[in-house]
């Protein structure tokens, strides 16, 4: 099945609302295993809409509409598809009793325009709205195109679609569908030159969602029974997870500080953090999971040269001699978290995020990342070359990306990718990078 998103309003043009209907839409249909050809966005013009409508039904099975289903005299979208689709409307006594209902509960009255919102199709059939005034409505033609329309409003969207379009969507599918989603770090046209192949699969189909610093890859598949869509779905997992590797860190969790947490609770291990460029923001990260305290005691942001010689023991004449932007100094700082927190594991970041601050051969997105374990009295160091962004945010971002990283790996034992072995004990010389 094919689908075409449609979302009406005048103030989705002007840019007075973000269009993050269009966003769930495109994911949800995709978990379907619809493939949505277009999305558009349209003023409440009722000529402009007809010729869309008219135009999307001549190729795709499915159109799929947000908005214009209000009160006002603009809100014609509900009159126009109907046309479009050869059916008319009537007006609906029950709809408007919970119309009335719904006003009374909010000390409101409703007004003669209203009425409107009660009128649904007499060939296709109302879709029921429990959370607003406004049912949607089904369309359909004698080719078999169909045409769901719902509120706006995101939360009304969103429980519409929910409660009832995509159970009704599931009963035409006459399958059942399983999605699963692969978390990979990585940008996405490297970690698709990888696994092009896997994307040319009709069934399971297969999708990738750039991320900042990581890419989601969303393997949906179509079977008679649940079981067989799971079992069809992790199978072809496991077929991306066999070229990406350890890149490829996990499956259905929302960010990789979950992973982090997960894995450092099954390990028994605890990790604390020594930050100065990122300013808190991976302490932040691991604190967001529930349960993260199981794990995480202790997070310092020494961004003054002082707070690191205080609270991380970081000796003065060491950033006096290499800077305080150095392989050196992260290192100190990563061993010194640990000893301060009693941690078994740790990470140090100092960096130039910019927009100022360049040092002879440390240009702006320059940031050094280490890792201390003290099982081993052994850790890693790395030199990240993010400058190129052009963005602080990103930059601090993508930083924090790599330290949560480090920690999955060190508690793993994993190898470090552009990572140099240390030790507390390693001459400063020979981690100047």
């Amino acid at each position: 099945m094919t689908a075409e998103i449609i979302c009406v309003g005048t103030e989705l043009l002007l840019g007075d609302i973000v269009n993050t209907n269009a966003q769930y839409l495109s994911r949800e249909l995709a978990e379907l295993g619809i493939s949505v050809l277009h999305q558009h966005v349209i003023g409440d013009n009722p000529q402009r809409l007809r010729e869309l409508v008219n135009q999307a039904r001549s190729r795709s099975d499915l159109l799929v509409f947000s908005g214009g289903l209000g009160p006002t005299e603009d809100d014609l979208t509900k009159e126009t598809v109907a046309e479009a689709f050869g059916d008319t409307l009537r007006f609906d006594e029950d709809e408007w009793e919970k119309i009335v209902a719904f006003f009374a509960r909010t000390n409101r009255t409703p007004t003669s325009n209203n009425r409107k919102q009660a009128m649904v199709p007499v060939n296709g059939h109302k879709v029921i709205n429990d959370h607003g005034t406004a049912p949607g409505a089904w369309f359909e033609d004698s080719q078999g195109h169909c045409a769901v329309l719902m509120p706006g409003v995101p939360r009304e969207m969103k429980a519409m679609w929910t409660e009832q379009v995509r159970p009704a969507l599931q009963r035409r599918q006459n399958c059942t569908i399983h999605s699963r989603t692969l978390r990979v770090l990585g940008g996405e046209s490297s970690i698709a030159s990888k696994v092009a192949p896997l994307f040319e699969s009709s069934n399971p189909t297969a999708a990738i969602y750039c991320k900042t610093g990581e890419s989601e890859i969303r393997v949906t598949a179509r079977e008679a029974t649940a079981e067989a869509a799971e079992r069809a779905c992790n199978e072809y997992l496991e077929k991306f997870r066999a070229i990406l590797g350890d890149a490829a860190y996990d499956v259905d969790v929302p960010a990789l500080e979950y992973t982090v947490v997960r894995v450092l609770r099954e390990k028994g291990l605890h990790v604390a953090t020594a930050e100065s460029c990122t300013g808190g923001m991976v302490a932040e990260r691991l604190t967001n999971v529930p349960g993260s305290s199981e794990v995480f005691g202790f997070g310092f942001v020494t961004y003054a040269e002082a707070a690191k010689q205080k609270l991380l023991g970081v000796d003065a004449a060491l950033i006096a001699q290499y800077n305080v932007v150095s392989g050196p100094v992260a290192v100190a700082m990563a061993f010194g978290a640990a000893r301060a927190a009693g941690a078994e594991l740790a990470v140090g970041i100092t960096g130039l995020a910019g927009p100022g601050g360049a040092l002879p051969g440390k240009p702006v997105g320059t940031v050094y990342l280490a890792g201390a374990d003290t099982r081993t009295n052994t850790g890693w160091l790395m030199r990240l070359t993010l400058g190129g962004y052009h963005d602080r945010g990103i930059i601090r971002t993508r930083a924090a990306l790599y330290a949560l990283d480090l920690m999955r790996r060190m508690a793993l034992g994993l190898p470090v990718p552009d990572g140099m072995a240390v030790t507390p004990n390693t001459p400063s010389a020979q981690i100047d990078i």
